[in-house]
């Protein structure tokens, strides 16, 4: 995982998910929000898993954060979070949706209301 002066990394990206490419069950967006659970950390965990845990130590992070903190493929984090979301040592929630559109007219009394406060 960390990288050479060459930029390619030692390890490559599919042997820190073990061989697999997507998971089987749960499909995390690349925005998925990713929190450290509670539970205490069973033995045995692969490397890249505990070098996800550390990352996710300091706060939450995104899929895609994570994969670049972590200098690996967004899709291997994905297959790497989704573990660890199902041996419930990491809490994922959707993405943030985008807010919904402004209202202009709204915009327009707000600017017509501050106009007057600053004109008295």
């Amino acid at each position: 995982m960390t990288g050479r002066p060459g930029g390619r990394p030692l390890v490559p990206a599919y042997l820190s998910t073990g061989g697999v490419a997507e998971h089987r069950g749960l499909r995390l967006d690349r925005l998925s929000v990713l929190n450290r659970s509670d539970e205490d950390l069973p033995a045995g965990l692969p490397a890249a898993q505990l070098a996800l845990l550390d990352a996710l130590d300091g706060g939450s992070l995104t899929v895609v954060e994570a994969a670049a903190l972590l200098r690996l493929p967004v899709s291997a984090v994905r297959v790497l979070a989704a573990d660890l979301v199902e041996r419930d040592l990491v809490l994922a929630r959707p993405p943030i949706p985008p807010a919904a559109r402004f209202d202009p007219d709204l915009l327009k009394r707000v600017a017509d209301g501050l106009r007057a406060l600053k004109h008295p």
